[in-house]
């Protein structure tokens, strides 16, 4: 009877599943699974708010990383000034990061393909290198965060509670964007930015939009790591890798939608921890590049899409027209 009512009922499926992942920590856990469930969630979050750019609009940046360091520091930085808890600036580390993107990105967003790509990198790596020579920002010492006076187990509990609302939060907002007028702009610039301009799509601005939301979000994600690991560096807050995940996280689950980023964080995040541990860092990132060639010859859109088209019920429609 129940399990009737949920299946006719998706939307109570959600807070059902919701309300057992939120309530894990308090089953007493061993720390570990907290920690990897934590950083499954904020990948979740980078991904659906790189996704709001490289997946609707399809201009793909391998510098995400650099507004999720920006707001991280930005958040350390003004804690650790003024003696306030960090969650009170966590806000700030967003409002940073995408005011950095609306200074970058008109005239970033004027390129386009490989050109945007790089350019993006640069971003990230320009941000770091002005970290590390600049003793005030922390440079190659790095920040402290003063963490939660609370034990390990509580502190674990607390940040995995936040962060699941952030990768809830960013979530809801890649679905009204996908879903909005603002979405389907964005999906009209990616399939044809000319075509789109001439029947009235004002693309710069749209760009633009989604540049500043994708950095917003990803800057506030950012602030909370902060707080959550207690130490900043820059090799770590602007590490390349992060981007690196975050693009094939999205790409694996497929970026035509909010189902793919959370389909390609939750795998990959398992992987990624089973490759590290097991096998190690550098085998790890050499699959990695063996999977996203894989993922661009046979799944480009995806393994939602992949599997979704697979599905006789998605398939019959075809048939008929």
């Amino acid at each position: 009877m129940t399990g009737g009512i949920l299946a006719r009922r998706p939307q109570l499926l959600v807070v059902v599943v919701l309300a057992l992942v939120a309530a894990f920590p308090f089953l007493s856990p061993p720390i570990y699974f907290v920690s990897l469930l934590f950083t499954m969630f904020m990948y979740i979050a980078l991904s659906q708010s790189w996704n709001i750019l490289g997946g609707y609009t399809g201009y793909i940046s391998f510098g995400h990383v650099a507004f999720f360091g920006l707001g991280a520091y930005t958040t350390a930085l003004l804690a650790r000034t003024l003696g306030l808890s960090p969650f009170f600036f966590v806000p700030v580390g967003g409002l940073a990061a995408a005011l950095f993107a609306a200074i970058v990105g008109y005239p970033s967003l004027r390129l386009r393909g490989p050109y945007f790509a790089v350019l993006t990198v640069l971003y990230a790596t320009l941000i770091q290198t002005m970290i590390v020579n600049t003793q005030w920002l922390g440079g190659a010492t790095g920040v402290w965060v003063k963490p939660l006076p609370v034990d390990i187990g509580m502190n674990r509990t607390i940040f995995f509670e936040i962060m699941l609302a952030m990768a809830l939060i960013a979530t809801l907002v890649s679905r009204w964007v996908g879903q909005s007028k603002f979405g389907h702009g964005l999906v009209a610039i990616r399939e044809d930015e000319e075509v789109a301009q001439a029947v009235g799509v004002n693309a710069p601005r749209l760009k633009l939009r989604a540049f500043v939301l994708s950095g917003g979000l990803a800057g506030v994600v950012g602030g909370v790591y902060a707080y959550y690991i207690s130490y900043l560096h820059p090799d770590i807050s602007f590490n390349i890798q992060i981007s690196l995940l975050v693009v094939l996280m999205a790409l694996f689950g497929g970026t035509r939608s909010w189902h793919g980023p959370i389909i390609g964080a939750v795998v990959l995040s398992i992987i990624n921890e089973l490759l590290t541990t097991f096998i190690g860092a550098e085998v790890a990132r050499i699959l990695y590049g063996l999977l996203f060639v894989a993922l661009i010859l046979f799944m480009p859109n995806g393994i939602y899409e992949y599997v979704k088209n697979k599905l006789p019920w998605q398939r019959q429609p075809r048939s008929q027209t």
